[in-house]
């Protein structure tokens, strides 16, 4: 699959490609990925000086776009891709649902999975009433699916749905997988911050890996520690 415009963005990516980076970058996210060798704060610039250029991709040719950088093998893709669709956040719909689960499936890792569920699953499911997607994924056997769906809220503060958060949780509490008692963790620890009481309770009353109730307590236990240390 090619596309004008991904062409030309592909095409300034092995312009910039430095080989004194790729061994460590690719080493830090263990073998499994090439690497142009381009770092995240000369990505950047390459990224915004190219939309200067060229602007943003039309919203209706985004999914063709993002597919064919995509499909490319260097890491560096990808996240072009992911930030191409941010600049579409305000845009996207449930209409965007299968583009995105096509990219939560495919060369997954943690990097993709915890950009694309807070910020693109989490931004479209703000206004989005249709929970099919997120029952699917929840009840999927993919695990990139399921942590998806447990960290979509992540950025929702008092907008989250405590219901639903607990429940795609308790669905996965007896899970070996790390990825999977992390994002339970994470998704603990973030909504404490708006509701400590709750989160505590949660985690007394339900049986939880410790390494999720860990990562879940942070928060707390660090807000305990530094009232503590004011009242000495």
């Amino acid at each position: 699959m090619s596309h004008k415009y991904s062409d030309k963005m592909i095409a300034l990516l092995k312009n910039h490609q430095n080989s004194e980076n790729q061994e460590a970058m690719e080493a830090y996210m263990r073998n499994q990925f090439q690497f142009y060798g381009i770092r995240t704060p000369e990505r950047n610039a390459l990224l915004r000086d190219f939309l200067k250029e060229n602007g943003k991709p039309p919203i209706e040719e985004l999914p063709d776009i993002v597919r064919s950088l995509w499909s490319l093998p260097q890491r560096e893709c990808q996240y072009i891709a992911l930030a191409l669709i941010g600049k579409h956040s305000r845009n996207l719909t449930k209409e965007h649902l299968p583009l995105l689960e096509e990219l939560i499936v495919t060369k997954s890792w943690w990097d993709t999975i915890d950009h694309i569920g807070p910020h693109h699953v989490g931004e479209i499911y703000q206004s989005e009433e249709d929970d099919t997607y997120l029952e699917k994924w929840v009840h999927s056997s993919d695990m990139w699916l399921n942590r998806i769906a447990i960290l979509y809220q992540l950025k929702y503060k008092e907008k989250t749905d405590e219901d639903r958060l607990f429940r795609y949780i308790l669905m996965h509490n007896q899970s070996k997988e790390f990825f999977i008692q992390k994002a339970i963790g994470w998704a603990l620890r973030e909504y404490s911050k708006t509701n400590p009481e709750a989160v505590m309770r949660f985690i007394e009353s339900e049986e939880l890996s410790p390494l999720s109730k860990r990562e879940g307590l942070k928060h707390v236990n660090r807000k305990a520690m530094a009232e503590k240390a004011v009242k000495k």
